[in-house]
């Protein structure tokens, strides 16, 4: 059983990666182009590592009495959704919000990740099955680092963020298919347990 889960793992996750690395390079020009100076830039950078710090100790709270798939779930639809705005963005302040928004659902990926990654995997197999997860999830990043730079050539900027918030979308169906340690699957059950 945990080997199916695993496998849902690394496939929500790969496509989580691809779609984070296809536009990871752009991204930083992007914010760059809006903003004036370095130090908008590096407050940009500062609020997102911020706004994640700030929410590791409530998610840490949360932990134990939420499904860990939550995590992923809100992550993957709250980034698809944020990168939609991407493209439309016109001042450093609209920057400024993402950036606090990308920083609390990378928080909640990163928790949800491990969490899960530590449930799955168990006993002498454990050191291999997170080496072949890595491998996986990386092999994902370097490809759509690779793929991004072809796409920025022969499209523009805002298809890449939007055929990354596609993929994120489709990540969170993934999590959504992982079933959790009772197999509940009706309504809020999904999510919570008692």
């Amino acid at each position: 059983m945990n080997k199916a889960k695993l496998k849902g793992l690394v496939i929500s996750q790969s496509s989580v990666f691809f779609a984070s690395s296809l536009i990871f390079p752009f991204y930083i020009l992007f914010i760059k182009n809006v903003g004036s100076s370095f130090a908008q830039f590096g407050l940009s950078y500062g609020l997102f590592g911020l706004s994640s710090a700030l929410l590791h100790p409530v998610i840490g709270k949360l932990s134990s009495r939420i499904d860990h798939r939550l995590f992923l779930l809100v992550n993957a639809w709250g980034m698809a959704t944020v990168l939609l705005f991407f493209p439309h963005v016109s001042s450093i302040g609209q920057v400024y919000v993402i950036q606090l928004f990308l920083g609390m659902f990378g928080a909640l990926q990163k928790h949800g990740e491990k969490i899960m990654i530590a449930e799955l995997t168990d006993g002498s197999e454990r050191g291999v099955k997170i080496g072949n997860y890595h491998f996986w999830t990386s092999i994902f990043s370097a490809f759509a680092i690779i793929a991004g730079g072809y796409l920025a050539d022969y499209l523009t900027i805002n298809i890449i963020f939007y055929m990354s918030s596609v993929l994120y979308f489709v990540s969170g169906l993934v999590v959504l298919n992982i079933r959790n340690h009772s197999e509940k699957i009706r309504g809020t059950e999904i999510f919570v347990e008692k």
